[in-house]
């Protein structure tokens, strides 16, 4: 049996200063400086840090829809939010130290079950988190639309 595999290249160009624009062919390119925290001088733009946390939190986002779909979840809202800690870790290197990830789905009243076991399977079925060496803690918040 084969194994898939896919790659997904970007190339980074250093702009000057702490900027770099992240180009993928065929996408719109992303322009990404150091944050504040670390010297960045433009904090409007994206940082490697929000980055690393949206791309766990939108892989769980897309990745919930996915399995809802395929589960007959009724989805009538969905959001994700995301919080990445980072500080002085167990190994003595300073990085992430755990990503904090909350949950909001909205659906039917008799689907909450579903859409908490849907949002865990999601959680270890997303590539981004199931990629990180870090806990990542999920929280589910259920909400039901009036039946």
């Amino acid at each position: 049996m084969r194994v898939k595999e896919f790659s997904f290249p970007v190339a980074v160009e250093w702009l000057g200063d702490t900027r770099v624009a992240t180009r993928i062919s065929g996408k719109r390119e992303v322009e990404t400086s150091s944050p504040p925290e670390f010297r960045g001088k433009d904090a409007t733009l994206w940082s490697p840090e929000d980055l690393f946390v949206g791309a766990a939190a939108s892989c769980l986002a897309v990745t919930l829809s996915g399995i809802a779909e395929r589960r007959g979840l009724a989805l009538h809202g969905l959001s994700v939010s995301g919080d990445g800690v980072v500080g002085r870790r167990d190994d003595g290197q300073f990085g992430f130290k755990r990503l904090s990830l909350r949950v909001v789905i909205n659906t039917d009243a008799d689907q909450e079950k579903l859409a908490r076991d849907v949002a865990q399977k999601a959680k270890e079925g997303c590539l981004v988190t199931v990629s990180l060496d870090l806990p990542i803690e999920l929280e589910i918040e259920v909400e039901t639309a009036p039946a």
